[in-house]
């Protein structure tokens, strides 16, 4: 055998023991007549100690050719470290080597194989199978798989069935664009990489499965970002005969037991928030809750003066930074500047400074007077030693604008803490949101989603004001689930698709199939799904997913380690009866 023990487990309780390690070389330290080498695998470190005078010479001299990475199988007898090191849970041992096997040389890594490396993103990315030995990768991978036994666990516990559904299916618009498979035996026709399996999973339900749940790949060809993959995977939930209030009940009991199990802390009910009150009072639909900073509406008490940029703006609106009077008048200017950038977009900020005396000062003390200046701390619940940051313009460019502000002064003021915990529901979502630059309305989830009751006959009148069953689970600034109550009936759906913009053929087309089975006796039925790598990202305190995934893209979709995407020879692009099509 290859090993008798792992490298993290032998302990005091086992010296005197003989015993046979592999892993590989992490460190060496060559003293002439001694030699110590730190064996790494997943499990630990054991210190191996090569003695002149009781170790066999050749054992020594091929102790000596060891690099870091070699491979390699030792055998020896335990024996107290003398020199103990507390920051390692063998520290108390080492392994006196009796025998030395060479299984692998190994390349000097072209970065180290530390904790705190050397190896910038892309030079790891390329070499990650390097990267996984690194303790965070490991422990990070090792964390997913925790988390994702825990939600196996927990839903087949709840009744829920996993029921794998097709990867090449056919491509429906979806709101990103999908990745096609070209078919050999299909000439001109394609498959299409699931975006999620939204139609199969109803299917499911119409099949009489009643409770069903994937741990899934998806696939998105979309620009992508930090939280972001064109390959991502979801806990993919359908239930049939529930209603809203049953998905809620059942997925934020599924949430609290992993803050519970992965992170031991206990959160008690979640908070639920209107759409339009999230947007009202953070600018986004997911917003962060584990800090204040509420947005005040200041249009009633800014726009009486003859300040020209607040009376000519649709909105004004201002938050007040707690503790924000601190920051020197540099400070603040690299503040403007910061939400000047492109990526926020803002023209400019007004602020005024909450003095400890209950007095103001404001950058715009020409137009406001104290009197005016105290509304606005009333309105933005500002208190003395506070700052009020002001934007103004567009009610839903600005909303956004303060928002990214909210944001980066919360984590210059260290308010997003990853061990803090704060879920909350967004709900009562708009069904359709408009296309500015078509006039024309789309589905803000998915087609599928149901209007609330009592709301379909609002499409033919006021399609915009329309709310969907749908809701969002939020986690710390964060959308980590989302998910509604569906159509389950044939001609309410029909009507959805006209409205959507698509004609009886398309429909049929692209849906028949589905409005063919709700024919045949299909229950009411909703679901949720959960991005599995943000999710586990945010429970191990993280926001980044890369670390995460084993084998992630990089920011252009490329894989950088085997090189994809890659081209494909002409014999393949014939059989495919694409080569034609991409000479024109």
């Amino acid at each position: 055998m290859y090993r008798s023990h792992t490298n993290g487990q032998l302990r005091l309780a086992d010296v005197n023991e003989e015993v046979t390690l592999s892993g590989w070389v992490q460190k060496v330290r060559d003293k002439g007549f001694m030699i110590w080498v730190d064996l790494r695998d997943r499990y630990g470190i054991t210190q191996l100690m090569f003695d002149a005078d009781r170790t066999d010479a050749a054992v020594l001299e091929t102790a000596k050719t060891l690099g870091r990475e070699f491979v390699i199988q030792v055998k020896g007898k335990v024996i107290e470290r003398q020199s103990k090191n507390p920051n390692i849970d063998t520290g108390e041992i080492e392994v006196l080597v009796s025998d030395l096997t060479v299984l692998n040389q190994a390349k000097t890594p072209p970065f180290t194989i530390e904790d705190e490396t050397d190896g910038g993103e892309e030079l790891r990315m390329q070499y990650r199978y390097l990267d996984i030995r690194r303790n965070p990768v490991k422990e990070s991978l090792i964390f997913r798989h925790k988390v994702t036994q825990e939600v196996r666990n927990y839903l087949s516990s709840d009744g829920f069935i996993e029921v794998e559904t097709p990867y090449l299916i056919k491509s429906t618009p979806e709101g990103a664009r999908d990745f096609v498979v070209p078919s050999r035996m299909n000439e001109g026709q394609f498959y299409a990489l699931p975006q999620s399996p939204q139609t199969f999973k109803q299917l499911l339900m119409v099949g009489g499965m009643d409770k069903y749940f994937q741990i899934v790949k998806c696939f998105r060809d979309e620009d992508l970002r930090a939280d972001r993959q064109p390959e991502f995977t979801q806990i993919d939930c359908e239930m049939a005969f529930i209603e809203q209030e049953d998905i809620l009940n059942a997925f934020e009991g599924l949430t609290r037991h992993l803050l519970k199990e992965v992170n031991g802390v206990e959160v008690g009910a979640f908070p639920r928030m209107q759409y339009d009150d999230a947007m009202r009072l953070y600018g986004n639909d997911k917003p962060d809750i584990r800090f204040g900073m509420e947005f005040g509406e200041l249009n009633e008490v800014a726009q009486h003066k003859d300040f020209g940029v607040f009376n000519n703006a649709e909105l004004v609106v201002g938050i007040a930074v707690p503790g924000g009077n601190s920051h020197t008048r540099k400070e603040i200017d690299n503040i403007i500047k910061w939400v000047k950038r492109p990526q926020v977009g803002a023209l400019g900020m007004v602020y005024a400074r909450c003095n400890d005396d209950g007095s103001f000062k404001s950058s715009v003390d020409k137009f406001y007077n104290q009197e005016d200046l105290a509304k606005w701390a009333e309105v933005t619940g500002a208190k003395p030693g506070d700052l009020i940051c002001l934007l103004s313009g567009d009610t839903n460019k600005v909303r956004a604008q303060l928002s990214a502000l909210r944001m980066e002064m919360a984590e210059r003021l260290g308010l997003r803490k990853p061990n803090e915990f704060a879920p909350l529901w967004v709900v009562d979502f708009p069904l359709l949101e408009l296309d500015e630059e078509t006039g024309h309305y789309h589905a803000m989830h998915h087609p599928f989603t149901s209007p609330k009751p009592g709301q379909l006959e609002l499409l033919e009148t006021n399609p915009g004001g329309v709310k969907a069953n749908a809701y969002d689970l939020v986690l710390n600034g964060n959308e980590i689930g989302g998910g509604s109550i569906r159509i389950h009936d044939k001609q309410i759906q029909a009507t959805m698709l006209k409205h959507l913009g698509f004609s009886e053929e398309e429909a049929k087309a692209q849906f028949g199939f589905l409005m063919d089975a709700f024919e045949y006796g299909a229950p009411p039925h909703g679901g949720l799904a959960f991005g599995l790598d943000r999710l586990v990202a945010i429970l191990g305190g993280q926001e980044t997913i890369r670390d995460f995934i084993a084998f992630p893209k990089n920011n252009s979709g490329r894989d950088v380690m085997i090189d994809a995407p890659a081209p494909i020879d002409d014999e393949q692009l014939t059989e495919l009866s694409l080569k034609l099509n991409l000479k024109v």
